[in-house]
């Protein structure tokens, strides 16, 4: 069967029927074509494309090894637990599939073991500082799931644990000594799910972790002919944090607690623990900001960690263990402390080409080394695989920001089957101060008050800070005769059903809520922007990227970004067929700036105007509706 039949069978067995759209026909071919000539393919498919069935069915019907990298978790919950079984069924070509997570994702069977002891009372305190710090009756709920669950995934628990238990009975990737060194290597969960993938004609793995499998020289993932990167234009971002390091006082914390699992030397776990307070110290002081060379304080505090993370070493090389638990825990102990070292030689000699800066809450602040150009690091992948880059909306200069070889890929957009022209409004606040002008804020809260009067409620507002959000809501709270919803409020996911469930209520969030928020039907009638989303002059690693596109920064890397930002912004308002609205765009930069097409081409076709008078007049004709 061609990959249109297969594709027209499985999309008219989806519930309602229907036939394969175009540019999911169009899609569909591009991959089969890519497969088959073993080159990479970009595309672009607007919201209600279908892309994941577009990429899927060619794939599986050409019989290639896939992995398919998705941006977040929930997506790859979806796949495995949605689309793949519904295209199993469905798809003449029989095939398997399986998700694989990184390895503190599954209950460590080890680490159970050692925390419940040898005749089932969880260890005595002290023993397992780990255990010691999470709730007993925790402990032995997941204790006892572990023997009833197939999986041990984290995902798959009818119950949230807290972070200290989940911690207790699971390893990192970097701490874990592997399942041949592992006294019941033979049962663990993770290596079970890794035997289930490379036997799979499907694997489907979070972004992250593919990150890491690159960054690892290909060791962490199955061989696999083709990987499709869904939400493409993340890939960058993902690249250049599993590509870089992480350095905080919590790295010291934790291989205290390792060793004092395994070493009767209250000094060397009180010197690593002083080391955490230390270093935390001397971060604080650069918090938010770029590090240009190591400091008189930052230098000492890691070069006394690195005297001590020695000294760990060298102590735990002391301690005989052939086997058991003993020999466990010190192979996860000196796992972390080699890998620690590692960390810490990088950030005493930052390598040519990365960006050290200084990040996370202020109480526990982390270093960041990254790469500042990603492109080295992929180059082995574009040459031993087929690549599949896809997203509702792909930069323009993606393909060289990643550096896909010019003459190895095809680059495609194939639209999107909505008609935005008929159902949505781009509106642009052209008569708004300049964002940067003393009277903006007052303003752009007036014209906000008056389109959410016009809609009736039914409105995501979204903020580039946290600042503009609250001083918003602080605003118009009062005013608005409609349940204002705000990012504080409640989680992602309650705040995005409470938001759902009330048609009359408006929610205000920021960037966290750019993507990844499907809101379908009359409850959301209106999208606005505060203002276009440049990054900050200071954020470090985008500081860098301009330093060094040198006179091209603002076309090649300021630009670029604040056009896909607010495309994935403007997104959250057209999804599905029926939708009818207005994204507003509350800086008239929009209109005025001498880039605005380059911003505007990256949008939805959607009919624009700067008439506030057309925009109340269509959101009131929806809301009466």
């Amino acid at each position: 069967m061609d990959v249109g039949s297969a594709l027209d069978e499985v999309v008219g067995a989806l519930p309602g029927g229907g036939e394969a759209r175009l540019g999911q026909r169009q899609m569909a071919q591009a991959v089969a074509d890519a497969i088959t000539y073993k080159r990479h393919l970009v595309v672009q498919a607007g919201t209600g494309t279908g892309k994941t069935l577009a990429y899927l069915v060619p794939a599986i019907l050409l019989g290639a090894k896939v992995v398919v990298a998705t941006a977040t978790k929930a997506l790859q919950d979806q796949l495995v637990g949605k689309d793949l079984p519904f295209l199993a069924q469905h798809l003449e070509r029989p095939f398997t599939y399986a998700s694989l997570k990184g390895r503190a994702n599954y209950l460590c069977l080890q680490r159970a073991k050692e925390v419940l002891g040898g005749d089932e009372q969880l260890a005595i305190s002290g023993i397992d500082p780990l255990a010691d710090r999470a709730p007993r009756s925790e402990l032995l709920r997941l204790i006892e799931w572990a023997t009833e669950t197939e999986t041990g995934e984290r995902a798959d628990l009818a119950f949230e644990p807290s972070s200290n238990a989940w911690a207790a009975l699971s390893v990192s990737a970097r701490e874990c000594p592997g399942a041949a060194r592992c006294a019941i290597g033979e049962a663990c969960f993770a290596e079970r799910a890794r035997a289930a993938a490379s036997a799979a004609d499907v694997i489907v793995v979070n972004a992250h972790l593919y990150g890491m499998h690159i960054a690892h020289g290909g060791a962490v993932l199955p061989e696999h002919d083709i990987v499709v990167f869904d939400e493409a234009h993340q890939l960058e971002e993902v690249i250049s944090a599993t590509a870089g390091i992480e350095l905080g006082g919590g790295s010291f914390i934790g291989l205290a607690r390792l060793v004092k699992a395994i070493i009767a030397d209250e000094r060397l776990v009180a010197d690593l623990e002083a080391t955490a307070g230390q270093l935390n110290d001397a971060l604080a002081a650069h918090h938010g900001q770029r590090i240009r060379g190591l400091d008189e304080v930052l230098a000492a505090a890691v070069e006394v960690g690195r005297g001590r993370v020695d000294r760990t070493l060298a102590a735990l090389r002391t301690i005989s263990s052939d086997a058991g638990d003993t020999a466990n825990r010190k192979l996860r102990a000196v796992n972390a402390a080699a890998g620690l070292a590692g960390d810490l030689a990088t950030v005493a000699a930052v390598p040519d080409g990365d960006v050290s800066w200084v990040e996370g809450p202020r109480h526990a602040p982390r270093l960041r080394v990254a790469p500042v150009d990603v492109a080295p690091s992929l180059q082995p992948l574009w040459g031993d695989v087929t690549a599949i880059l896809t997203s509702a909306t792909i930069p323009r200069t993606l393909p060289i920001r990643l550096g896909l070889p010019p003459e190895g890929h095809e680059q495609l957009d194939v639209g999107s089957p909505f008609d935005y022209g008929a159902n949505a409004i781009l509106y642009c606040a052209a008569h708004l101060p300049d964002p940067r002008a003393a009277g903006y804020e007052a303003a752009m809260h007036a014209e906000l008050e008056a389109l959410i009067l016009a809609a009736g409620g039914r409105t995501l507002a979204l903020f580039t800070s946290w600042r503009a959000m609250e001083a918003a809501v602080a605003a118009l709270r009062d005013r608005l005769p409609f349940p204002v919803l705000d990012q504080n409020s409640l989680p992602k996911p309650a705040l995005v059903k409470a938001f759902s469930d009330d048609p009359a209520a408006c929610l205000f969030a920021t960037m966290g809520f750019w993507q990844g928020v499907d809101v379908r039907g009359p409850t959301l009638s209106l999208v606005t922007i505060d203002r276009l989303p440049f990054p900050r002059p200071d954020e470090p690693l985008m500081q860098a990227k301009r330093e060094q596109a040198r006179e091209g920064a603002f076309a090649l890397v300021d630009l670029p970004r604040a056009a896909t930002l607010l495309a994935q912004g403007a997104g959250r308002l057209i999804r599905s067929a029926t939708d009818r609205g207005v994204v507003g765009v509350l800086d008239p930069r929009l209109a005025t700036a001498r880039y605005r097409w380059e911003i505007v081409n990256a949008l939805p076709p959607m009919r624009r105007t700067r008439d506030r008078a057309e925009v109340e007049a269509f959101l009131e004709t929806i809301r009466d509706a």
